[in-house]
């Protein structure tokens, strides 16, 4: 008797998704700063918004903790999340003497410095982000008290009345929906058309790359999955981004116990992609999983190629990693399929 043949899928998946240069980049100052100065390395707050990533670091020896005062004076280094942190964290670390790596991605710094020049213009600064999101957090920490005033929506906007409207100036969380960002950026410019804008885009490039991807794969898909953590802000805009740009539903999930088995059926068009702190291995469990059950027509929806690397600091660069260390930092490596190898 002939195997009963699987009923056809087709998964568009998307290209850029997953890592970004700066996650990347986070992941393995942790790494290396565990094999130069061995275990505990202790990081203040998630790494990045990742529990497969927390885990396998903690797995390594990393000790993860909210502040600074849960870490003994033990000599230990202590890792600064992607996501950047106050002044006042490193000027704690640095009056007790502690060694410390600062993890911020690079772009994340960069709108710090944009933050930073309005306020040395003499603007007040306009962040448009999320209340409570550590990058946000870690922003309005590097202005004076009253320097900054939070934007989260154009309802915002029309309730701000600021002290003179002749000195703004703006900056975003890099991780926004760029077409929600868009629609508040125009609501401020209508309101206040002096208010300057920073000197270079502030949402990332990788946060745009995998938007546009999402938006090229999204049209008359049934499903849309995005891989990432519920607490990613990126992984969350993600979602929006693929049901405005015509799925009939976008899910955001962390892997395959997340996925609606029950509801796939053949014929249907899935669109999947991942937020920039997601690790392939997870988005590869996914598709095997899928690919056990269907016959799985894979289209790669590519929009961008991404060769950016920001290098770590020189105080560990040349630590050496395993293999296997490159696998964990990059999220497992890929061959030409987009498949991991």
């Amino acid at each position: 008797m002939e195997p009963a043949l699987k009923p056809a899928l087709t998964i568009r998946l998307c290209e850029p998704r997953g890592f970004c240069a700066g996650v990347d980049r986070a992941i393995q100052i942790v790494v290396l700063a565990l094999k130069k100065y061995g275990a505990p390395v202790y990081v203040r707050h998630e790494i990045v918004h990742n529990k497969y990533v927390v885990e396998g670091l903690r797995g390594m020896g990393a000790v993860f903790v909210k502040e600074l005062d849960a870490i003994p004076d033990d000599g230990q280094p202590v890792v600064f999340s992607a996501h950047g942190v106050p002044k006042s964290i490193p000027a704690e670390a640095e009056r007790r003497e502690m060694l410390y790596l600062d993890a911020t991605c690079p772009l994340v710094s960069k709108v710090h410095k944009q933050a930073m020049r309005h306020v040395r213009l003499g603007r007040q600064v306009l962040l448009i982000g999320h209340r409570g999101h550590p990058e946000v957090v870690g922003t309005m920490g590097q202005l004076p008290e009253g320097a900054v005033q939070l934007i989260e929506t154009e309802e915002d906007v029309e309730a701000f009345q600021p002290a003179d409207p002749e000195a703004l100036g703006y900056v975003t969380q890099t991780t926004l929906s760029v077409d929600d960002t868009a629609g508040i950026v125009a609501a401020l410019e209508r309101k206040f058309p002096s208010m300057q804008a920073p000197s270079s885009e502030s949402i990332c490039y990788a946060t745009t790359n995998r938007q546009d991807a999402v938006k090229a794969a999204a049209p008359d898909t049934d499903l849309f999955l995005i891989v990432g953590a519920p607490n990613s802000s990126n992984s969350r805009r993600l979602v929006e981004v693929a049901e405005r740009a015509g799925s009939a539903r976008g899910l955001l999930v962390q892997g395959m116990q997340d996925v609606p088995m029950d509801e796939l059926q053949g014929g249907m068009v899935l669109g999947m992609s991942a937020g920039a702190s997601a690790p392939e291995v997870l988005t590869d469990g996914i598709l095997d999983a899928l690919r056990a059950q269907f016959e799985v027509r894979l289209e790669l929806v590519q929009t961008a190629i991404e060769d950016e690397n920001f290098p770590v600091m020189r105080s560990i660069r040349d630590v050496p990693l395993t293999a296997e260390d490159m696998a964990f930092v990059n999220g497992v490596p890929r061959r030409g399929d987009g498949r991991a190898a």
